[in-house]
Parts: structure tokens; C-alpha cells; sequence
């Protein structure tokens, strides 16, 4: 398996070329690039652009696998407004074809919202049409994914949606496609499941996997930890994982203030190495 850390880990106001440098010298095999409505990646973002963003990762030695975003909290690919819905496919869209150019081989999509308790703004959804708009706008984006030869991964986040394994397995098996999988978040399984059944029955639909932990006792939000500091049973995880054949990308996804990143960051890479050789 390969680790990988995320773009976000970083304080934001770090360029590429020093995110892809700190990320190699501390040993990390590439870094999972963020698409926002503007910046490095952006909405905005040309071909030409990724081409130069893809030289300076080669110059590091740093391998560009996933393009993940946070912009579906802010447009949801479920939402009542149907302009909403269309701007999400519309990111959905860009954010394969620049995962293409960068030469990743997945992208992360929150799949749609029932409702996020965290964001004050965020309306209820009815979970019945939630999970219908899910299964049409996959079935709608997965040519070009197939074009494209790039995955869409659906993560489990909180948003009250998907809440089952099996929920998400047979979400993505309506859309039968192989460049159609799942993102599994390990740390985001734990307030309301166990991550190493979701392991065992997602099995070969995981294309890629965020490595977080999360102490049950505090159970919101604030409950997300440093890894092997939380609940995440990972020696479990780790064997379902082998179980299920997945050697793919071990991503990490932990957030620290700016001026403490790069040591949080050295210790996660501490922890990850542990975790995988257990």
C-alpha cells in the first residue's frame, strides 16, 4: 500500500511546490490534490495549468492519485433546487477532467446530503429522493468517468445519508461501473459503525481509503483525534483490508492549526507507517 497525504493537511497559504517538497522529504509517496472554486486547483483551472502543477510534483518525486473537494457541501449533488444539482454535476465533471490531466486516478465526491448538523445554512433533504438524485446523477456522470478512465469515489461523511455499508454497496453497484466505487473514510465510520464491516462489505468497490480516528466518548465533531489516539480498531481494519485485496492509497486526512501542521504531519506519517505494519 502506498500513503499519501492530504493537499488540506498544509497551512493553506503554502504554494504547491513546498507542499509537494515537505511531503517527500518526509517520506510520504504523493499527495491528494483539493479542487476549490479558485486557486492552485481550481474551477478555473486549464489543462495547461495541471500540466505545470504534474512537473512540479515530478520534480519531488511526489505521485498525483485522487483530486478530492470540499465544494459539495456548498452545491449537493441532492439538493431540492435542481440548479444546485446541475452546478454539482458540473463540478463533478470539471474535477474529472482535471483529475485526467494531473494523471489521477480517482476523484472523491460526497455523494449528496439527507442534512449536516455542522453547517447551520444546511437544509433536510427527504432521504427517499436524496438517494434516488444519487442514483441518477451516477448514472448520468459514469460515461465520462469510463471516457475518461478516471473513478468517482463516494465517500461516507457525515451527512446522514448512506449511513449502511450496504446502503453504499448497493448504490454503487446500480451503477455498474468499474470507474464507479467507494472512498472509505475510516475515521468517519466510527460515530455510527464499525469500519472494518464496512471494509468486508464493500470489498473490491473501495478505490481509495482516508485514514482518520475518532474517540466515540467525545462523539461530535471534536471527537476527531490524531491517528492510533481514537477508537479505530486499525489492526482490525488493516486485515479486512488485506482480506478484501486492497493494496491501493492510504490517504491521510487530519486537520492541525497552521503552526503546529508540519510536526502534526511528521507524527501522522509515524502513525500511518505503524498502522500498516501491523
Amino acid at each position: 500500500m502506498k500513503l499519501g497525504v492530504g493537499h488540506t493537511m498544509f497551512p493553506p497559504d503554502w504554494p504547491l511546490e513546498k507542499i509537494f517538497g515537505e511531503a517527500a522529504e518526509i517520506g510520504f509517496d504523493g499527495v491528494e490534490l483539493w479542487l476549490t472554486e479558485d486557486g492552485a486547483v481550481s474551477l478555473t483551472s486549464t489543462r495547461e495549468d495541471m500540466e505545470r502543477v504534474k512537473e512540479l510534483a515530478r520534480k519531488h518525486g511526489i505521485e498525483l492519485y485522487s483530486l478530492a473537494s470540499g465544494l459539495y457541501w456548498q452545491y449537493s449533488l441532492t439538493d431540492e433546487d435542481s440548479a444546485v444539482r446541475e452546478k454539482a454535476k458540473g463540478i463533478v465533471r470539471k474535477q474529472l477532467e482535471l483529475a485526467h490531466a494531473l494523471g489521477c486516478d480517482t476523484i472523491l465526491v460526497v455523494p449528496g446530503c439527507v442534512g449536516a448538523d455542522f453547517l447551520p445554512e444546511s437544509k433536510v433533504v427527504d432521504y427517499e429522493a436524496a438517494y434516488a438524485r444519487a442514483a441518477e446523477w451516477l448514472w448520468e456522470l459514469k460515461p465520462y468517468a469510463e471516457e475518461l478512465q478516471v473513478s468517482i469515489g463516494i465517500e461516507n461523511v457525515w451527512n446522514k445519508f448512506l449511513l449502511s455499508p450496504l446502503e453504499m454497496r448497493d448504490l454503487i453497484d446500480r451503477a455498474d461501473s468499474r470507474y464507479v466505487g467507494a472512498y472509505l473514510d475510516i475515521g468517519n465510520v466510527l460515530n455510527f459503525g464499525y469500519p472494518q464491516q464496512w471494509v468486508r462489505i464493500l470489498g473490491k468497490r473501495i478505490c481509495k481509503v482516508h485514514l482518520k480516528d475518532f474517540s466515540r466518548e467525545v462523539g461530535n465533531l471534536n471527537g476527531f483525534v490524531e491517528l492510533l489516539e481514537g477508537d479505530v480498531d486499525y489492526p482490525a481494519v488493516m486485515s479486512a483490508l488485506r482480506e478484501a485485496q486492497y493494496d491501493g492509497w492510504l490517504t491521510a486526512e487530519l486537520v492541525f492549526p497552521p503552526e503546529k501542521a508540519l510536526e502534526g504531519i511528521r507524527r501522522t506519517m509515524e502513525a500511518m507507517r505503524r498502522i500498516v505494519h501491523v
